[in-house]
Formats: C-alpha cells, structure tokens, sequence
C-alpha cells in the first residue's frame, strides 16, 4: 500500500475538534478534562490529524483494527453490498450473513458451529451469559478480577478492573476469583507450574463455597487483554475445563479481543488445546470496519433452544454490511495469510524486540504476549516490582505514564495505555519494517519512563 501523503490542514482540524467538543460525549471520560485528537485519515498501519502528524498505530485502534486501516478489499466489499442489499432485518436468511456464520463457524474450536451475531464484544458476553443461565437454570457466573468484558449491564458486572466500581450492583450473579499471573502472584507462586496449580485449587475452593449447583457458568479472556495480557500456565485453561465438565457448568471464552489472529492462531484458545461451550468474539471480525461481534455455540447449548425460543435478539444482528465485511475481512486474512504473519512478528520481530529494551531500560520489569498482542509492565524498581504509577492511578500520580505516553506520540508512535503498561498490540499484518519502526519510538520513550525509576 503507497504511504498516504500528508496535507496539512488546521483550520478544517480546528472545526472537526470544536464540533467534537460542543455535541460529542465520549466514554470512560471526564468531559471536561480531555482533548480529542481530531483525526484525519487512516491507511493500514498508519494513521493522521490535521497538523501533518503521522502516527504508527501500536493500538490498532482499540485492538481491532487487525488487518489495518482502509483494506482495499474489505472497502470495496462494503461498497457492493451497500448497492446490493443495505440492510435487512435479522429473522430472514440473507445470503451474506450466512457466509459470514459459516466461514466464523469453520475457524472456531471444536463444534461451535452455531453463531448468534451482536453489534459487539459486551452483547456478545451479555447473551453468552443468557444463553448459559438458560442452560443449566442456574444464575451465579464466575469472572476473574483481571479481566475486561464489556460495559453493558451484565459485562460489566464480569469485569474486573475498576471501571466495574461504578456500575457494580453486587446484585448481578457474578463471583470474582484469582485467575494465573505469576509476575503479581496472589498464590505466591514461584513457578509458572506452581501458578496455575494454585490458581487451580483457589478457583475449586471458590466453587466449593459458592455452591457447585447454583454456577451458570466461568467466563474467562483466554489471554487477558486490557487487563494486561496475562497468557495462562500450561494446563491452567485445561484444568478450568475439566472442572466445568465435573460440576455441569458452561465454560464461556472470551476471544473479543484475543481472537481472529491477535496471538498468531484464529483463536487463542488453539494455543491450549481447550474447547469452550460458548465462544465470544467482536473486534478483529472484520478489523472493526463495521460494528459486528457473536457467540459461538456448540451442539448441546444449541440443541437447548430447538424447540424453545431464545429470549434475545437485536434489530442489527447479522447486519449486512457487517457480515459483508467479515466475509471479506476472513478472505483477506487467508489469502494473505495475516494469521502465520502475526505468528511471525510475534516470535522473530516483536518478541526479540521487546525482550531487548528491557534489557536496557529498568522501567521495563515484565515482558509478555503472544503475536501481535504484547505488555511491557512498567515498574520503579525492578527488585520490589512496584508499578510505574498506583493502581487505578489519575492525575498527578499518573504523571509518569503521562510522559511516557507523551514520548511515544512525540515519536510518531500512538501507545496504547493502560495503567502502569504499554501493550504492543500494531494490526496483525504489519510489516517488519513497521513493528521495528515502533519498536525504535518505544525505546526513546521508555528512556522517559526510565526518569521515574528508584
């Protein structure tokens, strides 16, 4: 793809960021206190604002661009669908959106072969929760305090970092536990083995006090995303299912953001050899281009809704342009074979890279990921592991993320931030050149980082 040109033009920047300002209300935000970045244009790993800036984007938007900014073919796909057929209402078979299931339901794990469609990642787990409940008749589900699932109702409830706080009814059915994290150990593991055994014993004393008969179900990230991309233990996610299959409950994995090529597999949960009962997914579908996310259902769960009617559904599920974009997206990732490619970068560019500077900066006090999915955990000192900044942190005691964060942008490279990490997370086909190009901003702006270490 040629390098887009850069035209500089404040005056329109100026009027895009002024409308913004007056009628936009954005989310997880104090209103008053941000300053959108008005946004030109984007073309695959790039993207730019009205001043000339040009930014290699290490967010891939917010983990979903996986196949870049404006692929030509996903484009024109959106385009002949719209001439074609628009939009159509979900209780008719539409031959796109049956494509769309088919080529989804070939790439996921075992026999998940049913595909209920969403708009996104939290109605995805909101309805992946119902169908569970419905199920088995039981209400309690299990998440992990790591964890992000989402901002409706329901996901929110699930998630465990603290945009929860706000939103928790302690009313919802849900039971937070310890999932594995041997960097910050709440078993006090020494080894990777020791981990996910303890975390596996911690997680059958919770279900033992709980009451085995009133869980619905366990949902977990197979890797964790914002929470800090955290991958299991070897056998940790086994062992999960094993204890679903013993107690009757439905095993739900979350591949919102993990999913369709992030970790270099389809679906992260290849890397373990596990199969859920339900799988969630949005995001990388169709690298985000239009609003799509889903379920995935295996044989017994669907079987449950044969003769008794779901108790859900969305105007816009299975939207056409959606579908017409995952069909072309899934096309594209094959033919160009994206997910080998993420593999790639991930063991031979990024992982080495990442390994690297921490070698060389004493910020840097962890390194972990998977593809094209990877976190730096930022610390003042090495030896004790104490964050960058306080968990949960704003304001003055974020001050050190903030230069850090400045840094990166100043070098052309848009971070993604999330308390004291950084996560490398670039689109899954980018280039060598670029990942090393982002990899070089990364070392100058982990050089300010470095400042605030003890």
């Amino acid at each position: 793809m040629t390098p887009h040109v850069v035209e500089p033009d404040p005056q329109a920047g100026a009027a895009v960021k002024a409308a913004d300002r007056a009628h936009v209300f954005h989310s997880w935000s104090a209103q008053g206190l941000i300053d959108p970045l008005a946004v030109a244009g984007a073309e695959g790993s790039y993207f730019w604002d009205y001043d000339g800036n040009r930014y290699l984007d290490f967010s891939s938007g917010l983990v979903y661009t996986n196949i870049g900014y404006q692929h030509p073919r996903v484009v024109a796909a959106i385009q002949e669908q719209a001439g074609k057929l628009v939009t159509f209402a979900p209780s008719f078979a539409v031959d796109v959106r049956s494509e769309a299931a088919r080529l989804i339901a070939e790439r996921t794990p075992g026999d998940l072969d049913k595909i209920f469609f969403t708009n996104g990642g939290a109605e995805a787990v909101e309805n992946a929760v119902r169908m569970a409940r419905l199920h088995t008749g039981r209400t309690k589900v299990l998440s992990a305090y790591r964890s992000y699932h989402g901002a409706t109702n329901t996901a929110i409830n699930l998630t465990g970092d603290p945009r929860r706080w706000p939103s928790d009814t302690a009313s919802a059915g849900v039971v937070h536990f310890w999932a594995p994290f041997l960097y910050r150990s709440p078993f006090y593991a020494t080894t990777e083995a020791e981990e996910g055994a303890r975390a596996l014993q911690h997680l059958e004393d919770t279900i033992a006090f709980e009451g085995p008969a009133t869980i619905a179900a366990i949902i977990l990230e197979t890797v964790p995303g914002t929470a800090g991309i955290m991958t299991p233990p070897p056998g940790y996610l086994a062992g999960v299912r094993e204890i679903c299959d013993r107690y009757g409950i439905v095993f739900i994995l979350d591949e919102v953001m993990a999913g369709f090529g992030r970790t270099g597999k389809w679906f992260a949960a290849e890397h373990f050899d596990v199969v859920p009962d339900l799988l969630t997914f949005a995001k990388g579908v169709n690298s985000g281009y239009v609003p799509l996310g889903g379920v995935a259902i295996n044989a017994e769960i669907a079987a449950t809704f044969d003769k008794r009617a779901y108790p859900g559904g969305l105007t816009y599920s299975g939207h056409p342009l959606a579908c017409a974009a995952a069909v072309a997206t899934l096309q594209v990732m094959e033919d160009e074979k994206v997910v080998e490619h993420a593999a790639h970068i991930g063991e031979n560019v990024l992982g080495p890279g990442l390994r690297e500077l921490a070698e060389r900066h004493p910020s840097v006090g962890d390194v972990r990921g998977l593809g094209v999915f990877w976190a730096l955990d930022l610390v003042k000192n090495r030896e004790t592991r104490e964050p960058l900044v306080p968990y949960n942190a704003a304001g003055e005691a974020n001050a050190p993320m903030a230069a850090f964060a400045a840094a990166a942008k100043k070098n052309g490279l848009w971070p993604l931030v999330a308390m004291n990490r950084t996560h490398a997370v670039p689109p899954c086909n980018v280039s060598e050149a670029e990942a090393k190009e982002g990899l070089a901003a990364l070392d100058a702006a982990l050089s300010v980082a470095d400042e605030h270490t003890a």
